[in-house]
């Protein structure tokens, strides 16, 4: 900016004088104008129109990591703003199909990787999302689980899925367990050895049946169909797959085993997901069946050492058969928002992902990306480990119709509160299995 001179003490000086200030005034009017003409440019630098784009996310236990990754976004990308919204409930479906109904869906939401979301995609009401280069960078087998039957990419996998049981190695110890069990009766002998010493075996998640879909009922499912039904996932999509059998009534019946014998914490039905992890942490459990998405509460801060193992919900003599596919993801709704959601769909794997990865320690999904996020050695030589079982299940929200899980949670807790018997309870889910292939395949 230009200095103005100060006026002189008198009025009269020589022209040359009055040419030369007159120049300088208008030089520095000049100058003036020039500062506030880049401040006009500096101010159209910002976004003229601003979009804002709605994420309704499912995060039980990491919201506060979204809520950095739509705020780094934003800044990063300020003609973008981010409005995140959290489920609430036992499933990502319960929250989504009131909004495909009422046509309130969100940009970009959480989705699980299912027959419901692959017919969302087909439907068009989720976007084609295989031009990303989310897509390309994802983990090849994880695709698989994200192609629809219309050939349509249709979310992005937030990490890998295996279920385990995470255990306190300090209260093995005390109780003289050198010897981690390798099927289901000596799960049980564990149990009866950790009461016998004191301690609470397992904790149970009563109250968020969601956790019960994805620990023992997955891991039974596991073991009890699909280790006998190799072509298990095409039967049960059209109804085929019988599961009124004895098998899958004993799914049901080792869920209520455990209260019954006492190897639970007290009031387990009234404990959540929040809860049952501080039964855990806070050393009233000696084990937590839980995933992977886990591992950065459950591994760290405690007083004690904690180790992994595979449920071994396999009968004596036969090989355990673990729980292992692509987590609860991310996809996009065809909406006016379209362009702007992809954009953050892939910040959110990208840029965003270590941030997310600092809290939870998962696997990541993403080939390029895993060397630079957080993930425990543990949990990297569990699921590697997992992942060369020649055989091994999809978790349970990818496995069962949309409205098959939401039966399946009221069937668990009616089992625990010994409302229905194991054998009923399999009945029913036989035939929401057929109700569900008989509308979708008629």
């Amino acid at each position: 900016m230009a200095n103005y001179p100060r006026s002189g003490s008198h009025t009269g000086f020589p022209v040359r004088s009055a040419a030369r200030w007159l120049l300088s005034g208008l030089t520095g009017l000049l100058l003036l104008c020039g500062c506030h003409t880049q401040d006009a440019s500096d101010a159209s630098a910002a976004p003229a129109h601003r979009t804002s784009i709605t994420a309704l996310i499912w995060a039980p236990d990491w919201p506060e990591q979204m809520l950095q990754i739509a705020a780094e976004f934003s800044k990063r990308n300020p003609d973008v703003h981010v409005d995140v919204q959290f489920m609430i409930g036992n499933s990502v479906e319960e929250n989504i199909k009131p909004r495909v109904a009422a046509g309130t869906l969100p940009d970009l939401v959480s989705v699980n990787p299912n027959a419901y979301s692959a017919e969302l995609a087909d439907q068009g009401v989720l976007a084609d999302v295989s031009r990303t280069s989310a897509w390309s960078n994802m983990l090849a087998p994880l695709k698989r689980d994200w192609t629809s039957r219309g050939g349509k990419g249709f979310g992005i996998s937030g990490g890998v899925a295996t279920t385990m049981i995470y255990y306190n190695r300090d209260m093995f110890a005390k109780a003289g367990i050198d010897k981690l069990p390798t099927n289901f009766d000596e799960f049980l002998r564990v149990c009866a050895q950790l009461k016998r010493a004191g301690f609470t075996p397992i904790m149970l998640n009563g109250a968020f049946p969601n956790m019960l879909g994805n620990g023992p009922f997955a891991s039974g499912f596991a073991n009890g169909v699909v280790a006998h039904e190799p072509d298990w996932k095409s039967k049960l999509a059209v109804g085929t797959l019988d599961l009124d059998t004895p098998e899958v009534a004993d799914i049901f019946a080792r869920i209520a085993l455990l209260p019954e014998r006492g190897y639970v914490q007290a009031a387990f039905m009234t404990t959540g997901y929040d809860d049952g992890m501080r039964l855990f942490k806070d050393g009233k459990a000696a084990m937590a069946f839980q995933g992977s998405w886990s591992a950065g509460l459950l591994l760290h801060g405690n007083r004690f050492a904690v180790g992994v193992f595979i449920p071994p919900w396999n009968a004596r003599g036969e090989p355990v058969v673990p729980v292992l596919g692509s987590e609860t993801g991310f996809a996009v709704c065809e909406t006016p928002n379209k362009a702007a959601a992809m954009r953050f769909l892939e910040f959110i794997a990208g840029q965003g992902f270590p941030i997310l990865q600092r809290k939870r320690h998962n696997i990541s999904p993403f080939r390029s990306n895993a060397g630079m996020a957080v993930s425990d050695p543990e949990i990297v030589g569990y699921t590697n480990a997992v992942s060369r079982y020649s055989i091994t299940a999809s978790p349970y929200y990818s496995t069962l119709p949309s409205n098959t899980l939401e039966s399946l949670h009221g069937l668990m807790q009616d089992v625990l509160l010994k409302k229905m018997t194991a054998r009923e309870a399999a009945k029913r889910l036989d035939k929401s299995i057929k109700n569900e292939a008989k509308m979708h395949y008629k």
